[in-house]
């Protein structure tokens, strides 16, 4: 009898620690993303009055739109010039991708970047160059503001995005958090260095 109870026993605290470390698991992967729409949402709208707008390049700045029409941006560092790249100009830029904070990064999952180093410095950054308007809206937004010289935090909605569509390491409905520095930029047809 005492044989069965003692085997009864074992097989329960065994069922009970298999449970936990299954709930344990699950739970890490539920909480990480759940409600991410609703949580990139929120975290999208309170940005309104903290940071500047600047509304999507393909619509008309001086009617306004809900708030997916816009990107927020806050200048880390001021550059030089007056003059901004179009849609077929060329730029060289270094730049840090972030999701919004969540449970496991609490600073937001980074999903790409260019630096070399943990934190931007102009020596040493890995710079990059395409077009001007062959990034997401958001981002090309941005870029056609920005100078050489200007590093900047823009925050994009999913919208201007990826939208409803994942992307490796960026879930649907994903805010993108962009660090973006611009070294320089230049029309079709001008010569850079061979440096560029």
């Amino acid at each position: 009898m005492k044989k069965r109870h003692l085997l009864w026993f074992v097989t329960l605290l065994l069922s009970l620690g298999a449970v936990t470390s299954c709930s344990e698991t699950e739970n890490e992967d539920i909480d990480e993303y759940a409600n991410w729409q609703q949580r990139n949402d929120n975290y999208f709208a309170a940005l309104k009055g903290k940071y500047s707008r600047l509304k999507v390049y393909y619509q008309n700045p001086d009617i306004e739109g809900p708030s997916t029409s816009y990107i927020y941006y806050e200048v880390l560092e001021e550059g030089e010039g007056t003059d901004s790249p179009a849609s077929a100009d060329t730029v060289l830029l270094a730049y840090r991708g972030r999701l919004i904070p969540s449970v496991s990064y609490s600073q937001g999952y980074e999903f790409d970047r260019t630096f070399t180093t943990k934190d931007f410095e102009w020596n040493t950054a890995g710079f990059v160059r395409g077009t001007a308007s062959s990034f997401v809206n958001g981002f090309t937004t941005a870029l056609f503001h920005m100078h050489p010289g200007d590093r900047w935090r823009v925050y994009i909605p999913y919208a201007l995005g990826y939208g409803a569509t994942a992307k490796t390491g960026i879930p649907a409905y994903s805010t993108l958090i962009f660090e973006i520095a611009m070294k320089d930029w230049w029309n079709p047809g001008e010569k850079r260095p061979d440096y560029y």
